[in-house]
């Protein structure tokens, strides 16, 4: 039958054909940045370089990109490493804000710190998922030490007023702490237009590898205090011998996703078009969770009426590619915190998808994609008793 049609791209991207070439020509021969030898020598460069594009991805110097294992990291990097170097130099500063919508990996380390004295506040989002700054503004004061707003949702694929937010937390003498997993490479990033302080990437949601990701730590930014400790690389920021076929391919994907980023935009907003306009011509109920807001080109987070989401994945699954929310918290039988958030109730909750056309498909494979999804959605009803868990 073939592989299904992939519109699960929030979840990951497919690895770019520059990135793998990369990766193989590192893994081609062995090397340690840190060998005093040409291979060594080597394997430097390429670290360099990867940072370089990586940095230049987002209008960041190379000198202010740490690698880590992921986003999962960067983000713990900048939540705990932050807020515990606060306790030195800043030790009347003991509350963090982060918004309702953020992803785990910033959220459980926030919580993680309330157990070190620290407190939390959670700023709210308006019924499409967009942080509502009037409130967020409400939770800015000279107790803030670190607020983090999430530049582009992971389920809903909004995208948020980081700039403004950023403006705010700076305003009270805050620091100000950004989730761009979901938007490097695929909007425009501007670190120094966002004037924010630490900034988390990750490669594999902009078709690079899996297993590595990136935090930026402005230069005029307090440097978090380190997760972990050994050899030093990285400043002793991030120490452990860099994975240099990772950097390599996390590079090359940085640099086709810059040189690529109007056309992509063009080219992946053209599919999610199509693809809406195929279920509304084939007369299936739906609305956009997201309404009228700004969204990630290619990525709609749709509510199907009286359709059960997650029987409809399984029934498409052999052809096409599909989840209901974020893949971290996947087989976990409650509401998503994102749709909660946003006032989706329980069944409403239970009737959203999440979709993503990514810049290696066509519109024949969209089309496609929307038909069996619709085939699919005449069988899946959804039973609007209570749910038992």
């Amino acid at each position: 039958m073939g592989h299904p049609i992939y519109l699960d791209g929030f979840a990951t991207l497919p690895l770019a054909p520059e990135a793998r070439e990369a990766i193989l020509g590192v893994w081609a021969q062995p090397g340690n940045a840190g060998s005093p030898n040409v291979s060594g020598e080597i394997a430097a460069r390429t670290i360099a370089d990867g940072r370089e594009l990586v940095a230049d991805l987002i209008g960041a110097a190379a000198s202010e990109i740490t690698f880590t294992s992921g986003a999962t990291e960067a983000n713990n990097l900048a939540i705990l490493g932050v807020a515990r170097l606060a306790r030195r130099s800043q030790p009347n500063r003991k509350r963090i804000v982060v918004s309702a919508v953020e992803h785990k990996a910033v959220l459980e380390p926030a919580h993680a710190l309330q157990s070190e004295g620290f407190e939390i506040s959670i700023a709210p989002v308006d019924r499409q998922g967009r942080l509502d700054l009037a409130e967020f503004a409400r939770l800015v004061d000279r107790d803030l030490l670190l607020a983090s707003v999430m530049m582009v949702n992971n389920e809903t694929g909004v995208i948020q007023p980081v700039k403004e937010a950023a403006a705010l937390a700076h305003a009270s003498g805050a620091l100000f702490h950004s989730d761009a997993a979901q938007a490097a490479g695929k909007i425009d990033v501007d670190v120094i237009e966002l004037d924010v302080d630490y900034l988390t990437l990750s490669a594999h949601k902009c078709y690079g590898p899996m297993g590595i990701g990136a935090l930026y730590v402005a230069a005029s930014a307090p440097k978090p205090l380190p997760l972990t400790f050994g050899g030093g690389q990285q400043s002793g920021l991030r120490p452990g011998t860099e994975p240099v076929a990772l950097v390599a391919g996390f590079g090359a994907a940085a640099r086709v996703a810059r040189d690529r980023l109007k056309s992509d935009k063009e080219h992946c907003s053209a599919l999610i078009e199509r693809l809406l306009e195929t279920l509304e011509e084939r007369q299936l109920r739906f609305r956009r969770v997201s309404g009228d807001a700004p969204t990630v080109p290619g990525t709609v987070s749709i509510q199907f009426f009286d359709v059960d989401a997650d029987e409809l994945c399984a029934r498409v699954a052999r052809r096409v590619s599909l989840s209901t929310g974020s893949a971290c918290t996947s087989g976990q039988i409650k509401t998503s915190h994102v749709l909660d958030s946003i006032g989706l109730s329980e069944i409403e909750a239970r009737s959203v998808i999440r979709i993503f056309c990514n810049r290696y498909q066509n519109s024949e494979e969209i089309l496609s994609a929307a038909n069996h999804i619709v085939d699919a959605a005449a069988l899946s009803r959804l039973e609007t008793g209570e749910l038992h868990q």
